[in-house]
C-alpha cells in the first residue's frame, strides 16, 4: 500500500539525477512549486539546458556523487543506468531521503502521481507502477472537474470579500452552458438566477447552496435591476462565491455590463463567463442560419419590446440583411408595420421561435404582412426570438 501525501517543496532542495527527457518532464512541476532544483548529469537535453540558462535550476555537468544528497529533501533518480539507480536509492535510504527510482516503482520510497488541478483542487492518482492507468484515470477526473460533474465547492468561508461570476447560461438547454459555467456552479455558495437561464441545473446544486430567484416576466419585474445589483454585492461581501446565472450571454441585452460595473464600483471582483446568445442559437434550433452564402451577408440584433423606430434607419433595408428581434412578442404588430414603412417588403419571411432548445419549442413562420395575425391566432408567447429575412426560407419549418 502507498500512503498518499502532498509535499510542500517551495524553498527546499530537490535533486534530479539524469538529464534525459524523463527527468525534463518532472522538472516543470517542481519549479512551479518553488523547489530549489539541482540536476546532476554528464549531459542534459535541450529543455534542461534552457531551464539552467534561465536560472530555473542548477545543472552540474558530471556524474552522481553521494555528496549531491546533502541538504536534499527529495531525490528523483532518472540516470538511465540500473547500477547508478541502485546506488542512488541505497544512498537516499541511508540518508532518510525520499527517492523516486525511475523505472523501478517496487524499490522506490516515493512515487510521482498523475495530477489534475483546477481552482485550488489537486487530485493525485497513483496506480502502483502503472503510469498509463494513472494518466487515464487522471484525465477522467480532470474532465469531471472541468465540466462541473464533481463538487468543487469550498466549505471554508473566504476571508474578506468573495466574488461574483456573471455566467451566461445559453438559450435554456442545460447542455448549452459552457464548461466554465458548470465549474463555477459546482463551487457556488449563492446562485442568483434568471427565469430564462438553464433552470434544470439548479436541481443539481448542493442543498445548502442558496438560490435567489430574480426572474422577470413580461411586464412584471418583481426584483428590479437595482435590487439585483445590491444582492450581488451584499452576498459577495459576506465572503461568498456568487454566480449570477443569466440566459444567453450576459452582454447581449442581458444587462451584464451594468452588474459588472456596480460590483467593481463596490470593490467586488467579477469574472465574466460568456454564454451562447439566444440571438444566434435559437434561430439555429429552428434550422435558420442568421447568415448564409447567397442569402444573407450580415445581421443585426435589436430589442423589440421598446419599439424599433430609431434603429430602422441605421440598418440595411434589403432582405439580404437578417434582423433578429429579442423581447419583441408584445409589440410584434407594431414592429412589423414599422419595418414595412421603413422599406422592408411585406412579403419578407418572418419566423418566431418560442422556447428555443426546449421540449416545448415551437416555430411559427409567415411574412411581415401576416405574421402578427398568425401569431395572435395561435397564441404565441414569450420567450421567443423573431427572425426577419430570407434566411427564414432555409428552415424546414418554413410555411409562408
Amino acid at each position: 500500500m502507498t500512503y498518499p501525501l502532498g509535499l510542500q517543496l517551495a524553498g527546499r532542495k530537490v535533486l534530479v539525477v539524469g538529464g534525459g527527457p524523463v527527468a525534463a518532464r518532472r522538472i516543470p512541476a517542481l519549479a512551479e512549486d518553488g523547489a530549489l532544483i539541482t540536476v546532476v548529469a554528464p549531459d542534459a537535453c535541450e529543455d534542461i539546458r534552457e531551464l539552467a540558462a534561465a536560472g530555473t535550476l542548477e545543472w552540474k555537468a558530471r556524474g552522481y556523487h553521494v555528496r549531491d544528497l546533502d541538504g536534499a529533501w527529495l531525490v528523483l533518480a532518472h540516470s538511465g543506468s540500473d547500477r547508478i539507480q541502485a546506488v542512488i536509492a541505497a544512498d537516499a535510504e541511508a540518508a532518510r531521503i525520499w527517492c523516486v527510482k525511475g523505472g523501478d516503482s517496487y524499490h522506490s520510497t516515493a512515487w510521482v502521481p498523475a495530477v489534475a488541478s483546477l481552482d485550488g483542487v489537486t487530485v493525485a492518482v497513483n496506480t502502483h507502477g502503472d503510469p498509463r492507468r494513472a494518466m487515464a484515470l487522471r484525465d477522467g477526473v480532470a474532465a469531471a472537474l472541468e465540466t462541473g460533474a464533481l463538487p468543487l465547492r469550498s466549505h471554508r468561508r473566504i476571508t474578506g470579500s468573495g466574488r461574483v461570476a456573471l455566467v451566461g447560461g445559453g438559450p435554456g438547454g442545460a447542455g448549452l452552458i459552457t464548461s466554465r459555467g458548470r465549474q463555477l456552479l459546482a463551487q457556488a455558495d449563492v446562485v442568483v438566477a434568471d427565469r430564462l437561464g438553464p433552470r434544470s441545473v439548479l436541481s443539481e446544486l448542493a442543498p445548502d447552496v442558496q438560490v435567489i430567484d430574480v426572474g422577470k416576466m413580461p411586464g412584471h419585474h418583481p426584483v428590479p435591476q437595482s435590487e439585483i445589483n445590491t444582492i450581488l454585492v451584499e452576498q459577495a461581501l459576506l465572503g461568498h462565491l456568487v454566480v449570477r446565472l443569466k440566459g444567453g450571454d450576459p452582454y447581449v441585452l442581458g444587462r451584464g455590463g451594468e452588474e459588472e460595473q456596480y460590483c467593481r464600483e463596490h470593490g467586488v471582483s467579477v469574472e465574466v463567463v460568456p454564454g451562447v446568445t439566444s440571438a444566434i442559437s435559437v434561430p439555429a434550433a429552428a434550422g435558420i442560419p442568421v447568415t448564409h452564402r447567397g442569402v444573407a451577408k450580415g445581421f443585426s440584433v435589436l430589442t423589440g419590446h421598446e419599439g424599433i423606430t430609431q434603429q430602422v434607419g441605421l440598418i440595411p433595408g434589403g432582405s439580404d440583411h437578417t434582423l433578429i428581434l429579442l423581447m419583441g412578442v408584445s409589440l410584434l404588430r407594431r414592429s412589423a408595420r414599422i419595418l414595412m414603412d421603413g422599406g422592408r417588403a411585406a412579403s419578407t419571411p418572418v419566423a418566431i421561435i418560442e422556447d428555443g432548445w426546449m421540449p416545448t419549442q415551437r416555430v411559427t413562420t409567415a411574412t411581415l404582412a401576416t405574421i402578427a395575425d398568425r401569431a395572435e391566432a395561435i397564441g404565441v408567447r414569450a420567450p421567443a426570438v423573431i427572425v426577419v429575412g430570407d434566411v427564414v426560407t432555409l428552415s424546414p419549418h418554413f410555411m409562408p
